[in-house]
């Protein structure tokens, strides 16, 4: 299972995201193999059609989850249709390390 999550850097220590389609970068998480992989969004400046680009970019690395602070309107229908999952996490600021090890531990 992949699962992207958005974060402010690309390290294990930088803090998710607030934002999905604007977010600076995305951690690709292989649960399978235990591999992050981090993407610099090249959407983050887009005029506009951030968040659907984002999805189809997310899309493209086979991700079956989005963990993000908020989603654009825009961009729920869209991963519906693509049987993504979103989950908007909305709590105490978190690592890309600690929503892993949450993830792990579900």
């Amino acid at each position: 299972m992949k699962v992207a999550i958005t974060a402010t850097g690309n390290t294990m220590k930088s803090e998710l995201d607030e934002r999905f389609g604007r977010c600076s970068y995305l951690a690709i998480h292989d649960f399978d193999t235990h591999l992050t992989e981090f993407i610099k969004n090249p959407n983050k400046e887009a005029e506009e059609g951030a968040g659907p680009a984002t999805v189809q970019l997310i899309a493209s690395k086979e991700v079956t989850k989005i963990i993000s602070g908020e989603f654009g309107g825009k961009v729920k229908k869209i991963l519906d249709d693509l049987q993504i999952q979103m989950i908007m996490f909305n709590g105490p600021t978190k690592t890309i390390q600690d929503i892993v090890k949450l993830m792990n531990n579900n």
